[in-house]
């Protein structure tokens, strides 16, 4: 069952890498849940998507093995 993106989850989510905190970029939301946009790690500088409420906190190397980032 998948984990939608909510504003309260920024208090426990970090960076799966380096455990680094990290920044919300929202593209498009409703009054429940964020639908698009990017986790950003303040430290590693990279990009996490959101698509359809998911957040893709997949590390990088396997993002790109996978095609599944931007």
């Amino acid at each position: 069952m998948p984990v939608y993106m909510k504003r309260q989850m920024m208090d426990i989510i970090c960076c799966p890498v380096c455990k680094g905190d990290l920044d919300l970029k929202v593209d498009k939301e409703d009054k429940v849940e964020i639908l698009a946009g990017f986790l950003t790690c303040k430290k590693c500088k990279f990009d996490y998507p959101i698509q359809d409420g998911i957040p893709n906190l997949l590390p990088p190397e396997l993002q790109k093995s996978m095609g599944t980032h931007k």
